[in-house]
């Protein structure tokens, strides 16, 4: 399968911070494929899933390269980028409430796009708006045409959003935890909705998320970051069922079983690393327990593959033999 979207050692640094936001980034997502990237908060997720559509901090330094679609991002021309997020990729934002206008109606809101971009009369964008509210779930879409946002519950607001991304028509959804404020039902809805429209129209999809265990349901293959690295990504199936990295069992290890005997949870010891820290080594070296003093704390280490697998860790192997 091709690159929809295609990331090769992307680098973003700002001035004053002690490490980069993104330290030589590589991932991939193929037309019709579902690909998760994890990890705690402050490692670099949605910085990587906003560089698909331009969106990089004011003050940024930014070396490497962001193919969407065959568009070059990085260095692009306002022209360019813009055509990529009204045609080729959209974006699905954490917070539903923080996308909308509060003062202005729902078909206001979803109607302007088809009618500005993409050129459709009053009466055919209100057709259209119609049917993708449909899409998403929604009853009674006429309705939710004629409501304000706050008139709207939490999850029929994110459905709303998730018709709003697909009036470009894309090929490519970024989705940004697009669950983390809903509740348990409202969630496994929204991503029931999300597969469904990724196989119905052959979107490709990347999903941030901290749950390793949501993105190997609902994702091909899982890209582990941590402190703005790539540290492993794997199959969905293979990572979970083997991770090469401490950092991935870490992860895995603290979270509780979805079925099975109940197990004590391991907590990853430590903080996740500051941004105005830099270091010398593997990020993740201070938290491991498996990290060689003179080794690990001072050799950056490179993504090495492992079959299906890459994992950026010096004792990999000895790692899985110990397993």
């Amino acid at each position: 399968m091709a690159a929809l979207l295609d990331i090769r050692d992307l680098r973003v640094t700002m001035p004053g911070l002690g490490r980069p936001i993104l330290d030589g980034v590589r991932l991939s997502v193929a037309d019709g494929e579902a690909v998760a990237l994890v990890g705690e908060s402050g490692s670099g997720k949605s910085v990587t899933a906003r560089s698909a559509l331009g969106l990089f901090p004011s003050t940024a330094s930014v070396t490497g390269s962001v193919l969407v679609g065959g568009t070059e991002i990085v260095g692009a021309t306002a022209s360019a980028v813009r055509g990529v997020r009204t045609s080729v990729a959209s974006m699905i934002f954490q917070d539903p409430r923080a996308g909308v206008n509060p003062v202005r109606r729902v078909g206001d809101f979803l109607t302007e796009p088809l009618r500005r971009i993409r050129g459709f009369g009053k009466r055919e964008a209100d057709a259209r708006a119609l049917e993708l509210l449909d899409a998403v779930g929604l009853h009674d879409p006429g309705h939710v045409l004629r409501c304000f946002p706050h008139e709207l519950s939490g999850g029929m607001l994110q459905r709303v959003m998730i018709a709003y991304a697909l009036t470009a028509d894309p090929r490519l959804l970024l989705c940004d935890e697009p669950t983390t404020a809903l509740d348990v039902t409202t969630q496994a809805e929204i991503m029931a909705i999300l597969g469904r429209l990724r196989r119905g129209r052959g979107l490709g999809m990347l999903l941030i998320t901290h749950d390793l265990d949501l993105a190997a349901a609902v994702c091909d293959r899982v890209y582990v970051m941590y402190a703005g690295r790539i540290m492993e990504y794997a199959p969905a199936a293979a990572l979970v069922a083997h991770p090469r990295h401490p950092y991935t069992a870490g992860l895995l290890g603290s979270a509780p079983p979805l079925s099975g005997e109940p197990r004590r949870l391991t907590p990853i010891p430590g903080s996740p690393l500051s941004l105005a820290h830099g270091v010398d080594g593997c990020p993740f070296a201070a938290r491991c327990t498996f990290a060689e003093p003179g080794v690990c704390d001072v050799t950056v280490p490179a993504l090495q593959k492992y079959g299906d697998s890459e994992t950026a860790c010096l004792r990999a192997g000895q790692i899985l033999e110990a397993r």
